[in-house]
């Protein structure tokens, strides 16, 4: 048995730890408070300047501004200097598309608002949580949840739709002749009118369970005015879709979401959608299988998802479980797997 210590750390390290944890929280209501306030989209629009200039344009009191403008500063969010006539402050490098660029793929907006606003909630729940075993599930939450997770998640979105499907071995042939892709998972839609925008000919097909979503997911594709080529099946994929379907099945950030339970019925659900040679993509995490891995830095995120998710019910699969679910569905061939940005694992997998 490996035993994993830190018979080196002091006291003042771990006192130094918990001021650095703390200074987190901090930063991301500091985020939360200058995306709300517009605070960063003023900056990007008049950048260099002042803190009074800033409230007054927004209807602000100037000294908090003032004060949101040092602590940004200091966190590194803004850059500035000091002048005759007041500090003036900017944001700092890739700060303006990061948080102040709704819609960008590299917008983050989405991810803090599930921890400031959602997250948040579920902390104080669990003190109940953790005697109980109570859970509130993803699905079926408000309108405002299931937005914030779609833009939390839309760069894997575009990332799927402009480079891994692209990319995939006689993919883009069959797309571009008018083939389909089934999205399971689906949500609010987003990513289904990517991958539509993206592949002119094909047809796309989103599944989900969550009502919440599929409204939003009705509208938006309705809005888009691709409902002549994007069709949307609530329930089940492995009772809503029919055989043999899909050229491409894709599951983005929801293999974990699944019940440990029924998860081999859902991928079993996507083996049977896909024609012979489709692929099935999912971009999900992984959860590490040691103690060692726990500690390993390319670890950090899913841990922090495993832990944020609790109470949803979630439970995140190891690098065993996920390579047993793809062999139980029948996938023989290589899986591929991939890591990208702070712990996203991409699986791919063909059917023979």
């Amino acid at each position: 048995m490996t035993t994993n210590t830190q018979d080196n750390v002091t006291v003042e390290d771990q006192i130094a730890r918990v001021f650095e944890w703390r200074r987190g929280f901090n930063a991301m209501h500091l985020i939360d408070l200058g995306m709300h306030l517009g605070l960063f989209k003023a900056l990007r629009e008049q950048p260099d300047a002042t803190p009074q200039a800033i409230a007054a344009q927004l209807g602000l009191h100037a000294p908090y501004v003032e004060t949101w403008c040092t602590t940004a500063y200091s966190f590194g969010l803004l850059d500035g200097e000091d002048a005759s006539a007041g500090r003036r402050y900017r944001l700092a490098p890739h700060i303006d598309l990061v948080l102040a660029s709704p819609g960008h793929p590299r917008y983050l907006g989405g991810y803090v608002r599930l921890g400031t606003e959602f997250a948040t909630e579920d902390h104080r729940f669990c003190i109940e949580a953790f005697r109980s075993g109570a859970t509130v599930p993803f699905q079926g939450r408000s309108d405002a949840f299931a937005e914030a997770v779609a833009e939390g998640t839309f760069g894997l979105q575009v990332l799927s739709a402009r480079k891994l499907l692209p990319e995939l071995p006689g993919l883009k042939a069959r797309l571009d002749g008018g083939g389909t892709v089934l999205e399971v998972g689906c949500g609010t839609g987003r990513h289904v009118l990517q991958i539509a925008k993206a592949f002119a000919q094909a047809r796309v097909v989103g599944v989900d369970i969550d009502p919440t979503g599929m409204k939003a997911a009705r509208t938006a594709i309705e809005s888009a005015g691709l409902g002549d080529r994007v069709t949307l099946v609530a329930g089940d994929v492995a009772e809503a879709v029919d055989p043999a379907t899909a050229d491409a099945v894709v599951m983005i950030e929801v293999l974990h979401e699944i019940a440990p339970g029924i998860r081999q019925r859902v991928i079993d659900g996507c083996a049977r959608a896909l024609k012979a040679g489709g692929w099935l993509v999912i971009v999900d995490e992984t959860y590490p299988s040691t103690l060692a891995e726990a500690r390993d830095n390319a670890f950090l995120f899913p841990i922090q998802t495993g832990f944020e998710e609790l109470t949803w019910g979630n439970v995140l699969p190891t690098r065993e479980e996920q390579e047993q679910l793809l062999r139980g569905a029948g996938f023989q061939g290589a899986i591929g797997r991939s890591t990208i940005g702070e712990g996203f694992t991409i699986l791919t997998a063909q059917k023979a």
